[in-house]
């Protein structure tokens, strides 16, 4: 959930208090996010009293996997990430099935886009507010 205000034509990030507070994570840590979101060039960050992050790019050509790699989060569902030692240096039984599992979920994240998320998160405010 991140509070986005279109700025021209450019969507505006702001009011990282409460995203860290609606999140229940630290500020300090959301600032870290927005570090590494920025080192993929997927924001850039805009200073002075109105200031927050814009993004980078379109909405539109950004994936969600994108995001998440760019933070450093593991889609990868395997214990051993993939090095196959799992079980006490070998291979567990069920490592292939949560190969596929990876697969499938980084799959679906690839297919859906940020604006896709702003768009639907809109949709259901609408849908709140009647």
């Amino acid at each position: 959930e991140i509070p986005l205000r279109l700025v021209g034509s450019e969507m505006c990030i702001r009011d990282r208090d409460m995203i860290s507070q609606r999140q229940n994570i630290s500020l300090s840590y959301l600032e870290q996010l927005f570090a590494k979101l920025r080192k993929a060039s997927l924001v850039k960050s805009v200073r002075g009293p109105g200031g927050g992050y814009l993004l980078n790019v379109n909405a539109v050509d950004v994936t969600l996997t994108q995001i998440i790699e760019a933070v450093d989060e593991n889609i990868d569902l395997r214990r051993c990430h993939g090095s196959k030692d799992c079980l006490r240096g070998k291979q567990c039984l069920s490592h292939h099935l949560w190969c596929e599992v990876s697969d499938q979920i980084r799959g679906f994240l690839s297919t859906r886009n940020l604006q896709q998320v702003i768009d639907d998160y809109k949709i259901n405010q609408d849908i709140q507010l009647h």
